[in-house]
């Protein structure tokens, strides 16, 4: 039941993988009787259930959430299409209630949703199709010698990621870098942004229970059936793509599950620097969290 009166207030829950944002999410969408936006990447596509940990059918009943498998992999959203259509959804909910709860791990698409995209020049064609040809070794080569305060950032391991801040380098002549932060305003204020602020040993066990979960409910067999479809984008990441490897004889598949763990733990490393390089970034100790102490912390009264 809701018990808290609210105007145009936004809370965003980041921070890394397997910190249980979603549950906090829905407790505190419960109490102040909204919705959940989910600002995941990979959630929002309907091929990908078991490798994204989207909520469960029971977390999906309890609360509304919205772009949860609302897109398909043959349509891939961009961080920008995405803000697009989300911030739409926020407005509504605003108007509606008050109040919006955005989740999600991929950085890149809360804070477009909420502060804009930077303004990035467009980039000559003939620029795209040279990093194309190269290898992923190559590209991680180069962004270091051309961007190193990007390098030290990106997931090199994101073959996207890696041609997108190369791309701005060699038609600029400019580090990819210098481009950002200047994002474009958006109307959307009383905007508080938190985490769980895991022990980062805790962390690392969590994500690690998270994996072999995965494997129990079928990730396995998921991916399988995802192969016709490997090179399209929204598969090149954590948990799908080490296991394509596996299907084409490059490991086996318990060097396929601790990559997953490995990857999934650097994976992790990012968004904690990300977040934790917001001075506006609020954590919470997961030990005494609960929704009703959050609001409190954060200064809204019922």
């Amino acid at each position: 039941m809701k018990s808290f009166v609210l105007n145009n207030f936004i809370i965003h829950i980041g921070g890394p993988t397997a910190s249980g944002k979603t549950s906090l999410a829905i407790e505190l969408a419960l109490l102040l009787g909204t919705e959940i936006i989910s600002s995941d990447s990979r959630q929002c596509y309907k091929e990908m259930n078991i490798g994204t940990a989207v909520p469960t059918e029971e977390e999906q009943s309890t609360v509304s959430h919205h772009f949860i498998h609302s897109h398909s992999i043959h349509h891939p959203l961009t961080a920008g299409s995405y803000a697009s259509k989300a911030e739409h959804q926020v407005s509504s909910l605003l108007e509606k209630y008050g109040s919006a709860i955005i989740v999600g791990g991929s950085p890149l698409y809360s804070d477009a949703l909420l502060y804009g995209l930077d303004d990035f020049p467009k980039v000559d064609a003939s620029i795209l199709e040279q990093l194309s040809k190269r290898s992923l070794e190559e590209l991680s080569h180069q962004i270091k010698e051309l961007d190193p305060i990007s390098a030290e950032h990106i997931d090199h391991h994101n073959r996207r990621r890696l041609e997108r801040a190369l791309s701005i380098c060699l038609q600029t002549g400019k580090p990819y870098s210098s481009f950002k932060n200047k994002k474009r305003s958006k109307s959307f204020n009383n905007i508080f942004e938190i985490g769980i602020d895991w022990e980062r040993n805790l962390l690392y066990d969590r994500i690690n229970s998270r994996v072999d979960l995965m494997f129990q409910l079928g990730l396995l067999e998921e991916a399988q059936g995802l192969i016709p479809f490997k090179d399209l984008k929204p598969l090149q990441t954590v948990g799908y793509r080490e296991l394509f490897e596996y299907f084409e004889g490059k490991c086996d598949l318990d060097e396929a599950i601790d990559k997953i763990k490995q990857h999934s733990r650097n994976f992790a490393k990012r968004q904690l620097t990300w977040y934790n390089k917001k001075p506006e970034f609020r954590w919470f100790n997961p030990g005494e969290l609960n929704a009703k102490k959050v609001l409190d912390q954060l200064g809204v009264n019922d």
